[in-house]
């Protein structure tokens, strides 16, 4: 079996897997650990938002090719949206300043409501 083979699988049927399985996910709990990391996909540079609680469950993961409140605000905006997952008490965040913005303007959209302390990390 070739690897485009699986590939063309991945492509195919991701989605659906992804909409099957979240019901599946192992609660979390409402201490966040929010970060993104530059990897390469494709051959093409991409920033990679992921979200754990404080046990190392997965909250969510987001593709971006730009590091901006925009794309923060689409990450937070579907993990929130998780069947799995309990709305965050604390965040814990790096320095990236689009997260703040992000939060902000979410809860003005009433997107998410809950009060959340910010905690920035250094890295």
């Amino acid at each position: 079996m070739a690897h485009t083979t699986i590939m063309r699988w991945v492509h195919q049927y991701g989605s659906e897997l992804d909409q099957r399985v979240r019901h599946h996910l192992k609660q979390t709990n409402d201490s966040w650990r929010v970060d993104e990391t530059y990897i390469k996909v494709k051959g093409q540079w991409m920033y990679l938002y992921r979200a754990v609680d404080s046990k190392g469950n997965t909250i969510d993961f987001h593709l971006s090719k730009t590091r901006d409140k925009e794309a923060a605000k689409r990450f937070f905006k579907k993990a929130l949206s998780s069947i799995h997952v309990s709305k965050p008490r604390v965040m814990t965040v790096d320095k990236n300043p689009a997260y703040p913005i992000a939060i902000e303007q979410l809860k003005r959209r009433k997107v998410y409501q809950t009060v959340c302390n910010l905690d920035n990390r250094s890295t």
